[in-house]
Order: structure tokens, then sequence, then C-alpha cells
């Protein structure tokens, strides 16, 4: 019985297989003299292309691709011997017999004769076969990014909520009268993130209020310790981003500034956006006594630079510094449209 694998891969190509046979058929077996398909030219080629099916559908599968090379040669040419045997031993003893059937011609010349339509079938099939084997590597790399940026992606809600529940926390044990609007905030921030944020891509629009409520949820924390400027410059409409993207670099602004430092707190933050390139540029100061190597080398830092890495590769710009108290970011990504 025909295995259902087989019958699945074979439907896959065997139209191509079929225009292929037709053409080679004509090729090689048409005969001018007669107007038309020679028929013992047919019952010819036709042993070359059951030698080319057996070839491509059972030994290439079944050995050459499994790597048992030694195998596969070994019913390569016993498969080819065959070939030779019916054609120089039965088709020409039928249809030459004092010609061509009279003698065996050798080796070489046979193989000359039967190799040339069975290489240009089986060669179909192999190059068919790599061709399936590279889609189907590139949907697993497809997958696997996917999978890798899922996972990166589901890092971020955990990440921001421990982040700003520590702080809520602290709100909560002073019995502050902005713990409430803070709650308010938080939750409004979180809807968007767990609803809005479920595409690649988000309004670029939308991403830039998300970042005006995060703000404004920090200054609520912040109070007067410090200075905290926002500034968006160029048109939004019609761009795309990925969700999420900048708010880590956000975030680590208010996190170096306000956990090193009571006071003298300043964190800039600005956004660019021309001919389809946005350009953030943040920075604060931070305290000297503070570890800002543990900072900048943090999760959310680390899961950022992955998913740029995955989302805009080779369509991104990313630097940071560290000097005289002051740590800045520059980042540059195209925008989708």
């Amino acid at each position: 019985m025909i295995e259902k694998s087989f019958l699945q891969r074979f439907s896959k190509e065997s139209l191509y297989q079929v225009i292929l046979v037709v053409v080679l058929l004509f090729a090689s077996a048409y005969d001018r003299h007669n107007s038309g398909l020679s028929i013992v030219k047919v019952l010819f080629y036709a042993n070359y292309v059951l030698a080319a099916l057996f070839i491509s559908y059972h030994l290439l599968p079944r050995f050459f691709y499994q790597k048992k090379h030694k195998v596969f040669l070994f019913f390569l040419v016993l498969t080819l011997t065959m070939v030779i045997l019916i054609e120089e031993f039965v088709l020409e003893k039928i249809f030459f017999p004092d010609t061509r059937g009279s003698m065996f011609i050798g080796i070489i010349p046979s193989l000359l004769d039967v190799l040339p339509v069975i290489v240009v079938l089986v060669g179909f099939k192999f190059a068919w076969d790599a061709q399936q084997k590279q889609n189907e590597l590139e949907q697993l790399n497809t997958a696997m990014a996917e999978s890798r940026l899922q996972f990166l992606k589901s890092q971020i809600n955990p990440h921001f909520l421990f982040n700003n529940l520590n702080n809520l926390y602290a709100y909560a044990l002073e019995n502050s009268p902005k713990t409430p609007k803070i709650i308010l905030e938080l939750s409004s921030l979180l809807r968007y993130m767990l609803y809005d944020c479920k595409e690649h891509l988000v309004l670029l629009e939308k991403e830039i209020q998300f970042i005006r409520d995060f703000i404004q949820l920090q200054e609520l924390q912040i109070e007067d310790r410090g200075d905290i400027q926002f500034t968006v410059s160029g048109q939004a409409g019609g761009y795309y981003i990925a969700p999420l993207i900048l708010l880590v670099f956000i975030e680590n602004c208010f996190k170096h500034s306000a956990s090193s430092q009571s006071s003298d707190i300043h964190i800039a933050i600005d956004l660019a956006i021309q001919d389809g390139y946005l350009v953030m540029q943040c920075e604060n100061n931070f305290s000297s006594n503070s570890n800002t190597q543990k900072l900048s080398k943090g999760i959310g830092l680390e899961n950022v630079k992955s998913r740029l890495e995955l989302l805009y590769p080779n369509e991104h710009e990313l630097v940071i510094k560290e000097e005289a108290n002051i740590y800045s970011v520059r980042l540059g990504l195209k925008l989708k449209e």
C-alpha cells in the first residue's frame, strides 16, 4: 500500500513533474519522420521515468536524506543497472533484434544513453525538496523569532508592574492622599499594556500618549524633588511603532535618578519625528554613590535590546552614555507606515 506521506509529497509537485515529463517526452521521443511520437521511444522513455520516480520518491527520502549514503549508492547503481538491462536485453531485443539488440554496446555508452532523462527528473525532485526544506527552515526561524519576541514582550508587564507596585506600597504605608490617583493612573497604563499592545505595531500617537501618562504617574511620585521635561516634535500621524519599545529607556531614567537621590532630580525626554524616522533622546542625572552599572544592565534593558534586534534589524541605532553623573540614551529607528 502506498504510504499517505508519499501521496501528500507527490501531490504537491505532481503538476510540475507531469509538465516536465511531457516536455522531456516530446524532446526525447518525438520522431519527425513519423510526424508524431514514436511508441517505441515512449516505451524506452517510460523505463527512464519509472527509474527516476523510484530514485526520487524512495531512494532519496529513505536513504540519501537519512545520511545512509552507502546504501543509497548501492541501490542507485542497482537501479541504473536494471534500467540498462531492461533497455539492452528486453526492449532492444524486441524492437531492434537485428541492429541494436544484436549486441551490447557497453556500460559507458549505455549510461550516457539513459542518464540524461533520469538526471533531469531526479535533479528536479532534489531541487524541489531542497526548496521545501529551505521554506520549512525559514518558517521555523520565523516561529522561533516570534516565540522569543512574545516571551520578551511578556516580561515587560511584570517588570513594569513590579517597579510601580514598590512605589505604590511606599505611598500606601505613608497613607498618602495621592495613593488613589496613582492607582487610577497605574490602572490606565496597565489597560493599555494588556489590551492595546497585543498587536505587533501600534499607532505612534497612542504610544506617545501612553508615555505622557507614564510620565504623569512618575511626576506624582517625584513631586517637587526635581525637574521633568518631555517634548515631542514632528507629526506622529500615520506612523506605527512596536509597543512599549521606548518605555524601558524612559522608565530607567526615573529609576536611575529617583532611586539615587532625594532632590535635584533632572530628567529630560525628547521625541523627534521626521521623514518616517524617530529619534528619542533621554537623559537623567544620578548620584555618584549609586550603582549605575547594575541599573544599566538590568533585565528590562537587555530585553529591549533583544526586541530591537528582532523588530528593527539594521533599522535602528542605540547609543548609551554615562558621563559626569549624567546617563543618556539616544535611540533612532525607522517607523512603519
